[in-house]
């Protein structure tokens, strides 16, 4: 499997992967396709802006034009489909932009990967199509879909296209379900980015409710090896979830990271509840195990360490994002090569 086309390569998840391929496979050649919204950002990858093996494509999963002129133009050998809107606070305020990006592009990546006979197809999914779970339980891959946001209803509806391509056409459809991913890179609008940046600027830190919901964290690395095992020895139409084995609940979290950072509890503000709040999550990564050889590597304790490190030794790339100048990253680097 030598040519990917990664889509969404910008995000957070997505750049990773991009160079966790490039370290672990000299031979693997990648085409990045992202429309760079407000969370793709090239400088995630500019230390492999200049490696011939990556090339970057700026567009729009919806645009069945611009996704054909992409494989015509290069033998693809696999589709890893990360682009995806993936806030649930901004999916509650506005689902539009979530129907588009993550059914319709869905749809339009897998007509044109069906044209293109691409051998293999993998949609980049979440535990949180599963829904919700009581202090009790595990989700399998067998767990009933019952999503409770509009953005976990749109990759709900997102996967069920994948399983009906893969039942109707034969078509050579993975999904991959995780939990929540934590690590380098992230986005300063999910949990643990915002609240360390906020607490080393002495700001409140948002706890949703009483702050009792359990998540499962996943460093993203072993989330980018578990894509990774499925991509190349998982079977077509299945499923494979992947965990951290690191449920916390996220007041336990935020204490945690307040700790780390020698900051008070002071600082954590209970705010109203966000709506149709999954309580818990959960994940058997029992399958995956079985069948891909995998299994996670990062102990939590550590890799929440080397996370807070990151951010702190990554100070200028998180003011950048947080006041909007990492969009100007674009234009500087890829401007001129376009004019």
């Amino acid at each position: 499997m030598k040519t990917l086309l990664v889509t969404g390569g910008c995000g957070f998840i997505g750049s990773n992967f991009i160079r966790w391929q490039l370290e672990n496979y000299p031979d693997v050649e990648i085409i990045n396709v992202d429309v760079l919204t407000y969370a793709g950002n090239l400088e995630n990858l500019s230390s492999v802006e200049d490696d011939p093996r990556c090339r970057f494509e700026k567009g729009d999963i919806c645009d069945r034009a611009f996704i054909d002129g992409v494989l015509s133009s290069t033998s693809v050998d696999a589709i890893v489909n990360f682009a995806a809107e993936s806030h649930v606070d901004r999916s509650i305020l506005d689902s539009g932009p979530f129907v588009q990006t993550n059914i319709v592009g869905t749809q339009v990546l897998l007509d044109a990967s069906r044209q293109a006979n691409v051998e293999r197809y993998l949609q980049v999914s979440t535990d949180e199509v599963y829904g919700s779970l009581g202090s009790e339980g595990f989700f399998t891959e067998e767990t009933p879909l019952d999503p409770s946001s509009p953005y976990s209803a749109c990759k709900t509806s997102a996967d069920l296209l994948v399983q009906a391509y893969c039942r109707t056409h034969g078509f050579p459809g993975i999904i991959t379900r995780c939990s929540n991913n934590y690590g380098p890179y992230q986005f300063p609008e999910k949990l643990i980015p915002l609240f360390i940046s906020n607490a080393l600027k002495d700001e409140a830190l948002p706890v949703y409710g009483t702050g009792e919901n359990v998540r499962d964290w996943i460093h993203v690395i072993d989330h980018c090896r578990g894509i990774d095992a499925a991509l190349r020895d998982g079977k077509p139409g299945e499923v494979y979830n992947f965990g951290g084995h690191a449920e916390l609940t996220n007041m336990d979290l935020t204490l945690r990271l307040l700790r780390a950072l020698g900051k008070p509890e002071t600082l954590i503000r209970h705010v109203e509840d966000r709506a149709g709040h999954d309580f818990r999550y959960a994940i058997d990564t029992a399958k995956a195990e079985r069948e891909l050889g995998w299994k996670p590597q990062v102990v939590f304790n550590t890799g929440l360490k080397e996370t807070i490190d990151w951010y702190l030794s990554n100070t200028t790339w998180v003011e950048r994002v947080r006041s909007g100048a990492y969009r100007d990253y674009y234009e500087t680097q890829y401007g001129h090569r376009l004019a």
